[in-house]
Formats: structure tokens, sequence, C-alpha cells
């Protein structure tokens, strides 16, 4: 049965909005994975957003992680390997501007894009974390306990978490970059449970010593994570990868040891905590042992380490590293005798994007205070009226989901549960691909070379990575052999293939071929037909219930946060209105009354699709707008939204008879191809 949409069943949006952007390290520039996953999807939802509820009530941020292990790996490298003389903050703000250039050159329209350590943003970044410790602290969140931290002893230092490498300890995690408390899938666990690890400092086997630190205790906001995904399972904007990510981890403390080592086990299982065993079913190689808590757990594995007994643990809530000992990190207060320490870099960054907010509205009332509809941070964080919506990674979901939202009920500040939105990963040629990784993707400027921003953007909406992990393939970049050579030629490859279709283009055609032929038809049509004012027949009925139905079932979809779908829906609608001003006009050639009507019906269709193409390739709907001689403002507000060209006019002030339309050269481009795929 086919979906309806009316008028009287619409969503509801909040009456300010906060959009966030996952954070960047600060040691490197984007590649295409950080635009196309995260920023583009962000940045379509953002802009809707602005068109549909105002400009002034959307803030939309991200900044640079200039904080934390990687980056200060990543400097010193810099610094052995290429005599790099700067500092570690010079260092972050060169790779943060090459990241805002990398940004602006994809249109992605942030509100402020700042730093946790670069000005305006670092001294509230550094207030926060006073505040947010020592408010835990008093509110009796926080826990002094001595863990062990990896200590390399040939180079005599504590590691930090991005010096040491190993293999996950979660069982059924493949993964083989893990790092001192969690792996590249986003897996959590105890440094001690890190399999064969190694200083990446030395190349050494480290050893484990005692490091007092503050700790949050998550354990105990089970239920309160359970009542949440119970929540979020009725909430049409959460997707399942987040619910069932986070149950993942509500499980009970287990370890998974095979069956090989079952006599050795029961030797010791007298002295183990209170555990329960879950046999082996079918064909299993291991059997499950089930703690009470994970205090319970930590004691039973050294037991088993003790007795050479191998093992793999679950996933399960564990007590939350808020601080540590690394020197490149934002300064901890000093609470009791734990003094010298900073803030482990995830914990900071789940309030960065409260710190950008900061930011951006100072400097807004700085400037006068007219720019948003509230300059009082609360207003955005903590209204019944307003919502976060915060764009991230698959990979990020523990920080974001599992942390934060008992981290923000802990601190009793009133901040509203914020709305995650996280896409699956997007690879490159088939396979993952990571800076750090053997696949290396390209930059996002690099692709820039071969494809424009609005091309790309589109591209990558329509990959669905709402639903599931989609390689993205372009062309250009496709090295693998689409022709081996004969008689000594060399093998012919995919990318100099004229004969193969580039994928990262399919969307394109619709933009040169669908959408721009609309607008030039309608502009040309007018010059020549109505003197380059708009047309002033009223459209058909049919034409402006079509348009009701595609508006309608558009905002319902973006309001999911599903643009793949959505702009299928505009594709769909495009083609339909297409056609109709195609057959009418032809039918029209010599009736002066019928080409007009023709024109009406075409110019009706044309404003809706420039509306909802807007969020997804901006800078020609932008164009379109100019060309049909409306301001921004009120060509893309929602409010208009269910007006046509003429009835806009008239709530402006103008006859279609005295609004003029831009006079267009011939055979002008709305989305232009990009110089290297013309013939």
């Amino acid at each position: 049965m086919a979906e309806s949409y009316d008028m009287n069943n619409r969503p509801h949006f909040p009456k300010r909005a906060v959009i966030t952007g996952g954070m960047p390290y600060g040691n490197k520039n984007l590649h295409f994975g950080h635009i196309a996953g995260v920023f583009v999807p962000a940045d379509f939802f953002a802009r809707f957003l602005r068109d549909r509820i105002g400009q002034k009530n959307v803030l939309f941020i991200s900044g640079t992680d200039c904080y934390g292990s990687p980056i200060a790996e990543g400097y010193r490298k810099k610094v052995e390997d290429e005599g790099y003389e700067g500092t570690i903050l010079d260092y972050v703000n060169q790779n943060h501007n090459l990241q805002k250039s990398a940004l602006n050159a994809y249109n992605i329209s942030l509100d402020f894009y700042g730093g946790s350590a670069l000005e305006p943003a670092a001294k509230i970044h550094e207030e926060m974390a006073d505040s947010i410790m020592h408010r835990l602290y008093e509110r009796g969140k926080l826990s002094k306990l001595s863990t062990k931290q990896f200590y390399d002893t040939e180079a005599q230092t504590f590691l930090n978490g991005r010096q040491v490498n190993g293999r996950c300890p979660i069982k059924g995690c493949k993964s083989e970059k893990a790092y001192a408390e969690e792996c590249d899938l986003g897996h959590q666990f105890n440094p001690e449970e890190l399999i064969a690890p190694v200083s990446q400092l030395t190349g050494t086997t480290p050893e484990l010593r005692p490091a007092p630190s503050w700790y949050f205790d998550l354990p105990q906001y089970k239920e309160f994570l359970n009542n949440l995904v119970e929540k979020w399972k009725t909430n049409p904007q959460i997707r399942s990868v987040i619910t069932s990510t986070v149950q993942e981890t509500l499980t009970e403390p287990i370890i998974y040891i095979q069956n090989s080592y079952r006599q050795d086990f029961n030797g010791v299982t007298s002295s183990l905590p209170a555990h329960s065993v879950i046999e082996p079913e079918g064909n299993a190689s291991s059997f499950s042992v089930v703690f009470k808590n994970w205090q319970d757990r930590d004691e039973a594995r050294e037991k088993l380490k003790e007795a050479g007994i191998r093992f793999r643990t679950s996933k399960t809530l564990l007590p939350y590293r808020m601080t540590g000992n690394i020197s490149w990190g934002l300064k901890s207060p000093d609470i009791e005798d734990l003094k010298d320490l900073t803030i482990w870099v995830w914990t900071e960054s789940l309030w960065a994007p409260i710190t950008f907010t900061r930011a951006a509205l100072s400097e807004d009332a700085s400037n006068g205070g007219s720019r948003y509809s509230s300059d009082e941070w609360r207003d955005w964080w903590c209204s019944d009226d307003a919502a976060v919506y915060q764009f991230i990674g698959q990979d990020n979901i523990f920080f974001y989901c599992i942390v934060q939202n008992p981290l923000w009920d802990a601190l009793d500040w009133g901040l509203i549960t914020d709305t995650p939105v996280a896409n699956y990963h997007i690879l490159f040629m088939n396979k993952k691909a990571s800076s750090s990784g053997a696949i290396k993707p390209p930059m996002a400027e690099e692709l820039l070379e071969f494809y424009t921003p609005e091309q790309l953007r589109a591209h990558w909406l329509s990959l669905g990575l709402d639903q599931r992990a989609v390689s993205f393939s372009p062309k250009a970049f496709d090295t693998s052999v689409s022709r081996k050579g004969k008689d000594g030629e060399p093998d012919l490859l995919v990318k100099d293939d004229p004969r193969v279709v580039d994928p990262a283009l399919k969307e394109s055609a619709f933009l040169t071929n669908i959408f721009n032929r609309m607008a030039r038809s309608c502009l040309y049509g007018a010059a020549n037909a109505c003197g380059g004012h708009l047309p002033v027949s009223e459209p058909h009925q049919e034409v402006i219930d079509a348009s009701q139905e595609v508006l309608l079932k558009y905002e319902q979809l973006a309001y999911s946060f599903d643009a793949h779908s959505a702009l299928a829906a505009v594709d769909e609608y495009a083609r339909t209105e297409n056609k109709r001003w195609s057959e009418a006009s032809k039918a029209a050639q010599g009736n002066d009354a019928a080409y007009d009507q023709a024109l009406a019906d075409a110019f009706y269709g044309l404003k809706t699709i420039t509306l909802l193409m807007h969020p997804a390739v901006p800078e020609g709907c932008e164009r379109i707008a100019d060309a049909l001689n409306f301001s921004h403002e009120e060509f893309f507000s929602w409010e208009n939204a269910f007006m046509g060209p003429k009835e806009l006019a008239a709530k402006l002030g103008q006859s279609a008879e005295e609004h003029q339309l831009e006079e267009l050269p011939p055979r002008f481009d709305f989305f232009k191809a990009h110089p290297s795929q013309k013939n």
C-alpha cells in the first residue's frame, strides 16, 4: 500500500536546533570519508532546517580535535621524520586551516568551525573542563581508580593510547589495529586486556604499571541506558544501528574460554568470584563464564591469566576514564591528591560542541547579536523547544550515545538528550579506507581535480549510508585492470577506459540533463513568450497537487535523515514535471495562451524542485533563485514552500508581469561539468 502524506500529519520541528559534525583530529587534513560520511549529510540537514525553521534558529558547528595522543604522536613523527620546527600548537593550527579549506571547498555551511585548543574556543573549553569535573566530583559521580597503564621500560616513559598497538580482545572483533583502550572499530576495553601489545616508540613489549585517575561510574547507568534505548526504539529519527550498538554493551560481564581449556578452567573455578557457566551449543568452540559485575570479571581474568588460560571478553559497561597523564591534553583541575592530569580527548570531545556553541554565540553577541534568535547557550542545549542533532560515524556511537547521555544526566544541568545520527562506513573501492590503514583514501580536495563539489555532494547523499556501508568508487581513481594488454601492450586501467561509466557521475546526469534543462526551458521560454517576466496563467490543480505531495514526502524523509530517499523522490517528481513540460510545450506551438499555461506549470514545478534540491546542491539552486529574481531567504523559506513563483511574487507586492527574470546567455548551465569531464 502506497504511503500517503497530508498537511495534517507533518513532523514536528524544534524552535531551535544545534547540528554538530564529528570532530576530525588535528593531525591531518580531511580525506573524502570525513566529508562524505559526516559533513555532507550534516550539511544537508542543516541547510534543510534553515529553510524549514529559519536561519536564525539553526546553529551548525564543529571543530578540530586539538588534543590527545593521535596529535601528540603525529607531531612527534613530523619532528623526527621531517625536522619540523614549529610548536605542537602550530602543527595543529596548520591542519585546522587545511580542514577549514576542505570544508569550504565542498560548501559545508558551518556557522562555526573552531578548535578545542584554538581561540576563541580554547578558554571556554578550559572553563568547561573545570566546571564539569568539579560538578561531577561534588555530586559524587567520580571515582578515583588506580588502573594499569602501559610503560615502556626502554624509553622509560608511560605510553599514551596511540603509542601502543595490539589486537582487540573483544570476542568476534577481527581488528588487528587496537590501541591501549580501544580498537579502530570503536570497541572499549581495559589496557590489560589488549592482546600482544607493542610499544610504537621502541618496538618492545611494554609492561603495565599502576596510574591513578578519575573515572565516571558508567555501569551504574545500565538501567538508564536500557530505558533510553526503549525510548529511542519508538523514535523515527533514531536509526537501528544506534539502538543495537548500545544494547550490545548492556550485557552482563562475560569471559569466553575455548573448550580446549575446560579442564584447566575446572581446576581454578573454585577460586573465582561467583559466576555461572553457559555451556557451548552445537559446534560452538567456547563456553561462557558470566559474572555479576565488572569487578568480579576483572578478578577472574587475573586468575585465568595466572593459570595460562586464554580467553576473550564480552562488551559490557566499564568505568569510563575521564583523565590521564598525557602531556598534550586539556588540563584537568587538581582535585584531592590527583594533580597535573589532563582530560582524556574522547571525554572533552563530548562537551566540545557546547564549547563551540558558546564561542559562536559570544562572537555574535560581540557583533550586535543579530545572527541568531538567542545568544544564550542554554536556549539551544537545555530548552524543551530545542533539539541537538549530532552527526557521527558508526564507530563513535559508544562515546556520543553510551557515555554522553549518562554524563549529561550526572551533571544535572538540564541538558536535553541529543538525537544521534550515525552513518555506516563509506568504503573506497569496496574496501574500508583509513588514512592510518593499508588502503589510503584520496584527500577530500584531491577529488575536486576531477569532480565538482555539487556532483560529489549529490552522489554521496544518494549512497544511502544510513542503511548500510557503501563503496565510493570514482572512476578517476580506479586503477583496477579493465582489459589486459596484448602483445606487450600495457593493461588498460578502468580510469582510462572510455567504455566504463563513472559511478560517481550517476547523479550528475540528473543535475545536467533534467534539472538544468528544466530551469533553462523556463527562463528561455519566458524570455521569448512573456517578455522576460513570469507567466500570467494559473498552474493546473494537478501540478499543485503533485508539488504538495512531493513537498510533504520530502519533509518527512528529511526529518528522518533519509537524504537518499528524499532525493529519489525529487528525481521522480522532476522527471514527471519535465515530461509534462515537454509534451505541453510541443502541443502549444502557435497557441500563445496554451504556451503560457505550459510555462506556468513548468515554473511551479521548477520552484518546488529548486527548493527541495537546495540542501544537496546549494550553489546551483541559489543561482536559479537569482535568475528567477527572488532573494534566497524568501525563495527557500518553507513558509513559502506551497506557493508557486507567481504567488511568491504577489506576496512581495509584484504581479507576474512586473516580476522580471534574468536574461540568460545562450546554453547557460546552472550545473556545470568539471573541466576534466569535457570531451
